[in-house]
């Protein structure tokens, strides 16, 4: 008998996908340090009991226990952010920007809001630049095992909301321009990059799964914000590609709006 609340998802090269059946729980956006890490931005996910979930492919579905709590699966070859395992529970949640089509699904709750980057707010316009910004940003991944340093603060942080941010970092990403020739590189014993369909590149851990950087075709150099180790000294200034943004939000932060870019 068809379902007609089952749901499809992959990574963005396709190495590793899934399938869920039955209604899945609404999305809930969570702003903790861990998710902030491994997306790049923050994370928003949605829930399935595990009889009724299943991957349909893992040619390139990696592990990491972040925490003895909770173990996070990404994909090994293109870095996308895609699930949470928590421990002792039979229940994985699922990224909601990992899902094909329309999900059906509405962002109901934000968790972990007291440790939302400063660039942001969970809900609303985001605050004020601070009148002193950091000089210098250290940034890493979770684990730590790729780390670096450049000039700050990030300055304007933009949102993209095309297909290829939602699906590797599971929700949308966060990111500000740099000069790629300024990066101090402290530890890439375990940095990856993922050539895009566009001949773009990204960098992300290929331990932890951590979104970190990305390279356009034509050279030009963006961090992710969500990688940089304490305060930024930035501020989101303007979504791109929200004509591609999921269904399950809305962006109600008051700030410009591009369709594309």
């Amino acid at each position: 008998m068809h379902d007609e609340h089952s749901q499809t998802g992959s990574c963005l090269c396709g190495g590793v996908t899934f399938a869920t059946s039955g209604r899945l729980r609404d999305v809930w956006a969570c702003h903790c340090g861990q998710c902030r890490k491994s997306s790049g931005h923050h994370w928003a996910a949605t829930s399935a009991d595990l009889d009724r979930f299943r991957v349909t492919s893992a040619a390139t579905l990696a592990w990491y226990d972040s925490s003895p709590a909770a173990r996070r699966g990404f994909c090994a070859r293109c870095g996308a952010s895609l699930f949470w395992k928590p421990a002792g529970e039979d229940r994985m949640a699922i990224a909601a920007g990992a899902l094909d089509g329309a999900t059906g699904l509405r962002l109901t709750r934000h968790i972990f809001t007291e440790d939302a980057g400063d660039y942001y707010r969970p809900e609303g316009p985001p605050p004020d630049a601070p009148a002193a910004p950091a000089d210098r940003l250290d940034c890493a991944c979770l684990c730590g095992d790729v780390a670096f340093s450049l000039p700050g603060p990030a300055g304007r942080i933009t949102a993209c909301h095309c297909t290829q941010c939602r699906k590797l970092s599971g929700h949308y990403s966060a990111s500000f321009d740099a000069d790629e020739s300024t990066i101090t590189w402290h530890s890439r014993q375990t940095l990856g990059e993922y050539e895009t369909p566009a001949k773009g590149r990204r960098g992300f851990c290929t331990r932890c799964g951590s979104s970190l950087w990305f390279r356009s075709a034509a050279g030009e150099f963006s961090v992710e914000a969500g990688a940089v180790t304490g305060q930024t000294g930035g501020r989101l200034a303007e979504h791109i590609f929200a004509g591609s943004k999921g269904d399950y939000y809305d962006i109600d932060d008051g700030l410009p709006c591009a369709t594309r870019w």
